[in-house]
């Protein structure tokens, strides 16, 4: 290890730096690589190819909005997660969710 950090000059430092930086993208381009072998290989142990495991995943599709804002229809809303202020603010001024919907 670097004995004191604070003894190099700037030059020195920003050398290092730079050495450090090509060290953590070559063990991170290494892990990948091993962890994609072992995962090949698993695959390849129960039948599959770690392509058709990844391909089969299934994809998310969105959710259709539930509410928009009636004075700017751009606003909308699922109706899942934290009520957008925008529609706090519209239930207090006394609307319903009922009101809101499409």
């Amino acid at each position: 290890m670097l004995e004191n950090i604070n003894d190099y000059s700037l030059e020195d430092l920003k050398k290092i730096k730079k050495q450090v930086d090509q060290a953590i993208n070559t063990y991170k381009t290494r892990a990948i690589a091993n962890a994609r072998k072992e995962l090949e290989e698993k695959a390849k142990s129960l039948g599959f190819s770690l392509n058709e495991i990844v391909a089969s995943a299934p994809v998310k599709s969105k959710v259709a909005a539930k509410y928009a804002n009636p004075e700017d229809p751009s606003q909308t809303w699922t109706g899942r997660g934290r009520k957008p202020r925008w529609v706090e603010a519209l239930i207090l001024k006394g609307n319903t969710l009922k009101d809101l919907e499409i």
